[in-house]
C-alpha cells in the first residue's frame, strides 16, 4: 500500500494540514475583590445572572473551559474561536465585572 493512503483513503498528516489557520485560545484569569465577594454574597441574583452568560457562551461554543477556585475568589476561563479584543468585551459584559480586582489575558497556542 502507498504511503499516505489507508485502505483507499488519504491519510492526513500535519504537513497536509499546514495551510489551515491556527486557532488560538484565550485564557482569562480573574480575581474578585474582597469587597466584591461580599457584595456578590449579599445579592443571590448576581451569581444566577453570571452563570446565564457563562452557559450562553458554552452553548455558542466560544467558552471551552470554566474553572472556579475553591475559595470562589478566582476563576479561569478558556475561550476558543475569539480574539483577545472579543474576549475582553465578553468579560466586561459580565455582571461580576465591576467586582473584579484583577483580570489577566493570555493568548495560548495549542501545541498538542
Amino acid at each position: 500500500m502507498e504511503a499516505g493512503k489507508v485502505a483507499g483513503k488519504i491519510n492526513l498528516t500535519l504537513a497536509n494540514l499546514s495551510y489551515l489557520p491556527k486557532v488560538n485560545s484565550i485564557l482569562v484569569l480573574i480575581t474578585l475583590s474582597d469587597a466584591g465577594i461580599e457584595t456578590i454574597k449579599g445579592n443571590p441574583d448576581l451569581p444566577r445572572r453570571e452563570m446565564e452568560y457563562v452557559n450562553q457562551w458554552k452553548a455558542e461554543n466560544i467558552l471551552a473551559h470554566f474553572f472556579i477556585s475553591v475559595s470562589k475568589k478566582d476563576a479561569v476561563l478558556i475561550f476558543q474561536s475569539v480574539d483577545e479584543s472579543r474576549a475582553k468585551q465578553l468579560i466586561e459584559s459580565l455582571p461580576y465585572f465591576p467586582y473584579m480586582a484583577k483580570i489577566d489575558y493570555h493568548i495560548l497556542n495549542k501545541q498538542f
